[in-house]
């Protein structure tokens, strides 16, 4: 009986702090350096030196929504937009030049490296922008760069959108698309 009423306790609160109201953020996330934002994932290393010459490389479009229109075109939904990048390479390392967030207007909000950084063989990180942080709109999106010194798999770069808000609940994900190929 007590644990039953703990349950709905905790339910109670959960759905009370649902329906909190969000106040959006209009201006972007400071910009933090590298070193401090990638230094404690695992495989990622913040590279202080130039990359060696590249013989493989791609730039991709990945597009992401930070808000979209619930039910009426004046009622937007936050979402919490996570950049997933994945090195899936079983081998070699791959160095990441650009990471960059752009708003609906294609103006650049956001530069996320000031240092290259490089993920190990199967290694993986992320960027995450809040879903209180709405700057860059419904038709924002991240242009990331990658290199490799060696022939690599190419990785895996997509975003993933979720959010919920009293019962309802959204999520998915939108994959990163090549816009540009490396030409060593």
């Amino acid at each position: 009986m007590v644990s039953l009423r703990l349950v709905l306790i905790g339910l109670s609160l959960g759905m009370l702090s649902a329906c909190a109201t969000q106040t959006p953020a209009t201006s972007p996330a400071p910009t933090v350096p590298a070193q401090e934002r990638f230094s404690d994932h695992p495989g990622v290393t913040v590279l202080a030196a130039a990359p060696a010459p590249a013989v493989q490389g791609q730039t991709l479009y990945v597009p992401v929504y930070s808000e979209i229109f619930d039910s009426e075109a004046n009622r937007a939904f936050q979402l919490t937009v996570t950049l997933s990048l994945r090195n899936s390479d079983r081998s070699q390392p791959i160095t990441i030049t650009a990471l960059d967030y752009y708003n609906s207007g294609g103006d650049r909000i956001i530069t996320y490296l000031d240092e290259p950084i490089q993920l190990g063989p199967l290694a993986s990180t992320e960027v995450v922008v809040d879903r209180t942080n709405v700057s860059g709109g419904v038709g924002a999106n991240f242009i990331v760069a990658w290199q490799s010194v060696a022939p690599v798999s190419d990785p895996v770069i997509e975003a993933i959108m979720i959010s919920t808000a009293s019962q309802q609940g959204m999520s998915f994900v939108s994959p990163g698309r090549v816009i540009e190929e490396l030409q060593p």
